[in-house]
């Protein structure tokens, strides 16, 4: 594997105007649901964000980059796509292409929190949705939130495991994007404040090349309202991008994190590429590069994949 930093990679081109090099582009992704991405909204925000560069299209009427900005401002992208369904976001345009994608898994690589879909099976579910609601805001501290939530378990037939995984489901995109990023070459690891249990389930139904996550004690019938210790928090998830990095010989700027909770926020502050997906207010206020609109496939046009490139 190429280190990087060590000469071009085969996925960037460095663009070159005037005699200075131009190091960001902006891509837009639009909800495919909701709208379509004409060439007139393209223009309008190349205008206003003074792209140099003609745009690329990544995939048509979904997905395009602007080249050829001089500054990393998300403001006038956001504002001339007047509240249209379609998310900005920006990123060098040398290394765009990640080495090591570190994800989240509950309401990012599947569409639930899979602590309060468990919690259902009591009689507490509310109150642990509502601790959970709390606890992404980073308005309670998430190891005593977790161990909380658990307590609430105590009991529970470890049945009810398995019968809340039937119903987990995959965000769009998110097959799509742990396969295109592998078949580049980049190590993908699903790093989750969640369980073990679901975690492994979900590592293997997209391909994920590692998983780490807390793990919930039973006495061989039922859970016993505890979760082992260490608990694995916003620290540990920093960590263990660190350390996948370290390992890999990658450059913190070769890293991409995602992720939509306040546990989150240490790892997409310091990737090279953090996105937050579908996030929390105490993270959108944080985090620049933000996918409001789109599935998951926008972590990959972000890094100027182009749809054909897609993998499933």
């Amino acid at each position: 594997m190429r280190a990087f930093g060590q000469g071009p990679e085969p996925d960037f081109t460095n663009r070159i105007l005037e005699g200075r090099v131009l190091p960001y582009v902006l891509t837009l992704v639009a909800a495919r649901d909701a709208t379509v991405l004409t060439q007139p909204m393209i223009d309008r925000v190349r205008d206003a964000v003074g792209g140099s560069l003609t745009p690329r299209i990544l995939s048509p009427g979904e997905a395009a980059d602007i080249p050829g900005l001089p500054t990393d401002d998300l403001a006038k992208a956001r504002a001339a796509l007047e509240s249209a369904p379609v998310d900005a976001l920006i990123s060098r345009e040398r290394g765009r292409r990640r080495r090591l994608l570190v994800a989240d898994m509950d309401s990012t690589i599947v569409t639930s929190e899979t602590l309060d879909e468990l919690a259902a099976h009591t009689g507490f579910g509310e109150a642990v949705a509502a601790i959970t609601h709390r606890s992404m805001n980073g308005e309670v501290d998430f190891r005593e939130a977790l161990r909380l939530r658990v307590a609430m378990l105590k009991g529970l037939d470890l049945a009810a495991l398995e019968e809340t995984m039937r119903h987990v489901e995959l965000t769009p995109g998110a097959r799509t994007l742990v396969a295109t990023m592998r078949a580049g070459g980049a190590i993908t690891a699903l790093v989750s404040g969640g369980f073990t249990f679901f975690t492994s389930r979900v590592a293997a139904l997209c391909g994920f090349d590692h998983h780490r996550a807390n793990i919930l004690v039973d006495d061989g019938r039922a859970l016993t309202g505890e979760v082992a210790e260490p608990i694995l928090g916003q620290d540990t998830k920093l960590h263990t991008m660190r350390r996948l990095a370290k390992a890999a010989g990658l450059h913190r700027t070769a890293t991409l994190a995602v992720g939509d909770g306040a546990n989150d926020l240490a790892m997409l502050r310091e990737a090279g590429l953090g996105i937050a997906f579908h996030a929390k207010p105490v993270v959108t206020a944080d985090i620049s590069n933000r996918i409001e609109h789109a599935d998951l496939r926008a972590v990959l046009f972000a890094q100027g994949y182009p749809a054909r490139a897609f993998r499933e």
